[in-house]
């Protein structure tokens, strides 16, 4: 085996996860570390249909106890760089390269990860550039480009992550088949142009009512919604399970779990989730019956020592860190952990940093949602 590269820690992904786990190394002082990129920071983000925005709102909050909702690191803020409450991707996308510039991120792009094996003298990481070995590898590639096609046939729709902009769709009826965020986006987007929706989700809107924002929807989803069923252009099909799509001359065929069958004259979108990027390197995690690694308290895999994993497949039991705000919370810990290793001498002023912009959460118990009006 060729070597090209040693790095004491690889980072995979140059996304909100990889560039803050970056910064934070950054801070404390530590230089031996890389950050492969199979395209360019943020491109994820890029990849977001043209319309759609980040749910949680931005504002500049910095010197009152509350950061930026969607900022990576302290002292940073989106809403400040743009002006925009709800940044597009390619706004936040920009934002993202912005503060890999501005930190002199090491960060390899156009590197994409093909394999990983771990052996006693630590890891080998197989790329489309050679390989690369590290003491630890952290894994933060996200979940947006593994769109999840969860019943038969669902490859014959589009997923709504392949759409490049709503625009480009004629004015007709869609059915749109989930029922959290990305269908809800897709449908009051549609509708926007004009066009009619129906939502055929497995759930009911009421159970989208719960305080945990992770298990919801979003406020600012809600009004959008509200103002396209108001308007007509939405309706929903409440506990309605698709177990097949079957393509029917030109039209296509909706079987549902109770027998029903729905005939859509469009192409059906489907918009039921991500899976974990942890799954092209599944081998090296244990999985839970939700579908998320098993983690240490540290974020490290059960099963594979110096494997840590960062980003919105991030979960403790009932705590989701799917958002940006929460995710962001276990960077320093993770830092930490890696530093102290090593021996490393920790600059304790960093960690305050953190500590006081709630970027350095280490009780996992204390994320209960809770509201009581």
């Amino acid at each position: 085996m060729v070597v090209l590269q040693h790095s004491e820690i690889v980072i995979v992904g140059a996304g909100p996860a990889g560039i803050g786990m970056g910064i934070v190394l950054k801070k404390l002082g530590f230089q031996s570390f890389t950050i492969l990129e199979k395209d360019r920071a943020g491109a994820s983000f890029r990849s977001w249909p043209e319309e759609m925005k980040l749910i949680t709102p931005s504002f500049t909050g910095q010197g009152f106890g509350a950061l930026d909702l969607n900022a990576v690191a302290p002292g940073t803020s989106p809403a400040f760089t743009f002006h925009r409450e709800h940044l597009s991707g390619q706004e936040y996308g920009d934002y993202l390269a912005l503060l890999a510039d501005h930190f002199q991120l090491p960060i390899q792009e156009g590197t994409s990860v093909r394999s990983v094996h771990k052996d006693d003298g630590g890891f080998s990481v197989e790329t489309n550039k050679g390989m690369m070995t590290a003491k630890d590898v952290i894994w933060g590639a996200g979940e947006f480009q593994f769109p999840k096609y969860s019943f038969h046939g669902a490859e014959i729709g589009i997923h709504n992550s392949k759409v490049a902009r709503w625009s480009q769709f004629e004015k007709a009826h869609y059915y749109v088949v989930g029922g959290y965020e990305s269908a809800m986006d897709a449908a009051v987007t549609l509708a926007s142009y004009g066009s009619d929706v129906t939502v055929v989700m497995p759930n009911s809107l009421r159970e989208n009512a719960e305080a945990d924002p992770s298990r919801s929807l979003s406020p600012y989803t809600w009004e959008r919604l509200e103002d396209a069923y108001e308007k007509g252009k939405v309706q929903f099909l409440e506990k309605a399970l698709v177990e097949k799509l079957a393509k029917n001359g030109p039209a296509y065929d909706l079987y549902l779990s109770d027998g029903r069958k729905i005939r859509s004259e469009t192409r059906p979108i489907i918009a039921t989730g991500f899976h974990s990027g942890a799954k092209q390197i599944e081998h090296l995690f244990e999985w839970g019956e939700n579908g998320k690694p098993l983690l240490t308290n540290k974020d490290m895999s059960t099963v594979t020592d110096g494997l840590y994993l960062i980003g919105p497949s991030v979960q403790h039991q009932n705590a989701v860190f799917c958002f940006i705000y929460k995710f962001r919370q276990r960077f320093a810990v993770i830092a930490e952990h890696l530093l102290e290793k090593r021996k490393f001498s920790i600059d304790e002023k960093v960690l305050t940093e953190y500590r006081e912009n709630q970027m350095f959460l280490t009780d996992l118990s204390c994320c209960e949602v809770q509201c009581e009006c």
